[in-house]
């Protein structure tokens, strides 16, 4: 049989590390040692520390403190960030999110025209292809500490006999206050995953390597379930949880 092929070094650093933690030679809330500490010890660099490192926050194991450190968290603390998930409607009409955060545009979104892929398009319940409004950006709230990446879809065939079929809609969430206007009752479904970013995602949302990110899918339908538009959001999975009301 041929020998096993040695786990690379940083992936060792790792394993050592997540064992001290859970069995607690490294205590939540402790700094754990050094780069340089652990460089050395290890015979190794300090990108591959840090790539040992990303491993470990991804695990939810490890925070790192700008100017302070690497901290333990214990596989069982809770993130820094709970965001209700969820729509309400305010007394004026206007849909509202739970969580409350008041986003802002990087940039000033505008409408482009794309074809449906597969994944939407099935979602959608629309033919792959057919076309759709687009709006895609980068959010920021809280002075810009919090980061998102949103997309709005809404298929042309959805905007057939309105106003919109020949004038873009607003993105959501003023979208559906668009389209209670035109007389639907809607309500939402919404399909949560994680996944690795690709890297401009992860240059946008800031996220350390190894780090993944929660996708969210949100679809708007009809009170007969006919689904109008797709909602996107792409956050950092490193701290941050969500919380659903049932």
């Amino acid at each position: 049989m041929p020998p096993e092929k040695a786990l690379a070094k940083y992936r060792q650093i790792a394993d050592h590390l997540r064992a001290g933690i859970l069995d607690g030679t490294y205590p939540a809330g402790q700094p754990l040692p050094s780069e340089d500490a652990l460089a050395k010890r290890f015979g190794v660099t300090r990108p591959t520390v840090r790539q040992a490192v990303a491993e470990l926050r991804a695990n939810g194991l490890v925070e790192v403190m700008m100017g302070r450190g690497m901290f333990v968290r214990s596989p069982h603390g809770r993130p820094s960030l709970t965001r209700p998930r969820g729509l309400r409607r305010e007394p004026d009409g206007r849909y509202a999110e739970a969580d409350g955060l008041r986003w802002s545009d990087a940039e000033e979104p505008v409408a482009t025209r794309t074809d449906a892929p597969l994944p939407l398009a099935d979602l959608l319940r629309i033919p792959p292809g057919e076309p759709m409004y687009t709006y895609q950006g980068l959010q920021t709230a809280d002075r810009g500490r919090l980061r998102q990446l949103h997309s709005t879809y809404v298929p042309f065939s959805a905007l057939i006999g309105t106003k919109y079929e020949e004038q873009a809609p607003p993105p959501a969430p003023h979208l559906y206050e668009a389209l209670a206007e035109l007389g639907h009752q809607l309500h939402f479904t919404e399909y949560l995953r994680t996944r690795m970013p690709l890297p401009d995602q992860a240059q946008a949302l800031r996220l350390p390597e190894g780090v993944p990110l929660l996708h969210i899918l949100r679809v708007a339908l009809t009170d007969a379930d006919k689904p109008l538009a797709l909602e996107e959001f792409q956050l950092p999975g490193d701290d941050l949880e969500l919380s659903y009301h049932l």
